[in-house]
């Protein structure tokens, strides 16, 4: 039996008729044999689950580096949570779940080690050939970088809500820009949150606007944006959050980055964190026969291919290495 056939009715009967159904997709650059269980949507979550490079967000930075304590997110933990808020708008909006989850699991695959301090090394070592971007990244990583070099072949439609999750991007699907708004609602309220545990502020520094508009706690806030992009979309050919909300996002979103992302506090360790991303820049651009066999494979410059082997790297192999290569080792007289 062919049950993808039946999900396709399903979709057909319920999803709304501004839904990016599955049997209309655009497909993938190297067809494949057709699977009569899942949808082309859902093999390329399966892939992204079971791939190198999302096993390896659960040691890769959110925001702090290295923090004390077993609660502070990471990249794999702030993945999850927009996959998460993206099926729940997703879900009452009568759009593509299977499509968002898709994005949202992918869509930070391609994030440096060390968060956005790594992602500035990177962009400063990868100037003049084309800078860096994680979105941009994450495109390598799921094309030509996972499975050995051999890459993913994902799905036109997956591949561009990745491309295209951040504010700067335009998706082509209104499930690739529903996982834009959740990747906002996801790191503005676990970084608060994080940075509130953290003693870098307290809960009272809030914006009074983001308080009366979505709440003063942290559940409340989440619930209240999904609910003000849900009622201000519903029906509509796009979605978007409600003008007063996205005022109070843009004033919410100034604060963290004035109070948390350039705080002294939390950022004290990031210039260590980009000169070693940097002397490894330059230590694999003279050593290129140090790289993985298929890092040596890509079809790329150089450059590039040290750029791909550190961005895959997690925190703490990024360590590991520097040690190795920087780090005088002890010996004993024999």
């Amino acid at each position: 039996m062919d049950y993808t056939k039946v999900i396709y009715e399903i979709e057909d009967k319920y999803l709304s008729p501004y839904a990016c159904k599955s049997k209309d997709t655009k497909g993938r650059v190297f067809p494949i044999t057709p699977c009569n269980l899942r949808t082309e949507f859902q093999r390329d979550r399966d892939r992204i689950i079971h791939c190198k490079s999302f096993r390896r967000l659960k040691h890769k930075t959110q925001v702090f580096l290295a923090p004390e304590g077993d609660h502070y997110r990471t990249r794999l933990t702030h993945t999850l949570e927009v996959a998460q808020i993206a099926r729940s708008i997703a879900r009452a909006l009568r759009m593509n779940e299977d499509l968002v989850e898709a994005i949202g699991l992918a869509h930070d695959l391609g994030h440096t080690p060390f968060g956005h301090a790594g992602e500035r090394a990177l962009n400063r070592k990868m100037s003049g050939d084309g800078g860096f971007s994680h979105e941009r990244q994450s495109i390598r990583v799921v094309d030509c970088v996972e499975y050995e070099g051999k890459g993913m072949n994902l799905t036109f439609e997956v591949r561009d809500g990745i491309l295209n999750h951040t504010r700067r991007g335009n998706p082509a699907t209104i499930e690739g820009k529903i996982v834009c708004y959740s990747d906002q609602i996801a790191y503005l309220n676990h970084d608060v949150d994080d940075a509130i545990r953290g003693g870098v502020i307290s809960a009272s520094d809030l914006p009074r606007s983001v308080v009366e508009t979505f709440g003063s706690s942290h559940g409340k806030r989440i619930d209240a944006m999904i609910r003000d992009v849900i009622e201000n979309s519903y029906g509509k050919p796009t979605v978007s959050p409600s003008d007063g909300a996205r005022a109070a996002i843009e004033e919410f979103r100034a604060f963290m980055f004035e109070k948390v992302y350039k705080s002294p506090l939390a950022k004290s360790e990031e210039p260590k964190v980009e000169h070693m991303i940097e002397m490894l820049f330059d230590h694999f651009l003279a050593n290129m026969d140090e790289l993985p066999d298929f890092i040596l494979r890509l079809d790329a410059s150089d450059k590039q291919k040290v750029c791909d082997y550190i961005a895959t790297m997690s925190d703490t192999y990024l360590i590991h290495v520097f040690e190795q290569i920087y780090v005088p080792k002890g010996w004993e007289k024999l």
